[in-house]
């Protein structure tokens, strides 16, 4: 599936990923391919990545983004908050 994160100051990430697990209002939650059409709200805390591939180019962001040190197909975003919409495998978060 595709994700896309968007900040009003940048666009952070946009790729090809496994899965996403993301801060939820009532709590943590996770996507994967083909999961069903939502939309909810995020509260401060982090983003979890799973990377297609492990090849996938990508450039750090500090303080927003980071690469894990343990594997190199996962990366964590730190947010604010925000907003997630996903539909037809495409993930789309608006954060903070």
């Amino acid at each position: 599936m595709i994700l896309e994160i968007i900040t009003p100051e940048a666009k952070l990430f946009s790729g090809e990923v496994t899965s996403v697990v993301l801060p939820g209002a009532n709590g943590s939650f996770q996507l994967m391919s083909n999961h069903a059409p939502i939309i909810s709200g995020l509260t401060k805390g982090t983003i979890k990545i799973d990377l297609a591939q492990a090849t996938q180019t990508f450039d750090p962001i500090e303080g927003k983004v980071e690469v894990s040190s343990k594997n190199d197909k996962q990366l964590f975003v730190h947010i604010k908050g925000g907003v997630i919409e996903m539909q037809n495998n495409k993930v789309i978060v608006l954060a903070e």
